[in-house]
């Protein structure tokens, strides 16, 4: 039977390996968008990078209100929803600084510099969600 998640159980589960997140927006004609992003946690924001020419960048700078969706695909499968507003941020210190923390999580040490040097560059977007709303579920098929 289905558990809810504790804050920290969310928080690990979030944390947990190199899952990708499925973030969805709105296209500005109203189509859904969804696409798959490398995060990290900040407390409970989530904290990711794109390109603002791409759709999510041009998206999210017309519209911030996203969801996220990070699931276990294993069983006894577990999964987290998080509605929110996406801020925006082209600070070049702060885009560095999560750039390098991505980089870290999903690349390794060893190349998250390299990976936050790459991705801290004129064009890309700093985007931090703050949750709204959040359902974390644990354990659905036992």
């Amino acid at each position: 039977m289905a558990t809810h998640m504790s804050d920290q159980e969310r928080r690990n589960f979030l944390g947990a390996g190199t899952r990708t997140a499925k973030l969805a927006t709105t296209r500005k004609n109203g189509a859904p968008h969804v696409a798959p992003i490398w995060f990290v946690l900040d407390g409970d924001d989530v904290v990711f990078t794109t390109g603002e020419n791409t759709v999510k960048g041009k998206t999210l700078l017309r519209d911030g209100r996203v969801a996220i969706c990070v699931d276990d695909e294993r069983p006894p499968f577990s999964y987290v929803l998080i509605e929110g507003t996406a801020n925006i941020s082209r600070d070049a210190d702060d885009l560095l600084l999560w750039a390098t923390r991505l980089g870290a999580r999903y690349m390794g040490g060893d190349q998250a510099e390299q990976f936050g040097r790459r991705n801290a560059v004129p064009g890309e977007l700093l985007v931090r969600v703050t949750p709204a709303k959040t359902i974390a579920e644990a354990n659905i098929a036992d």
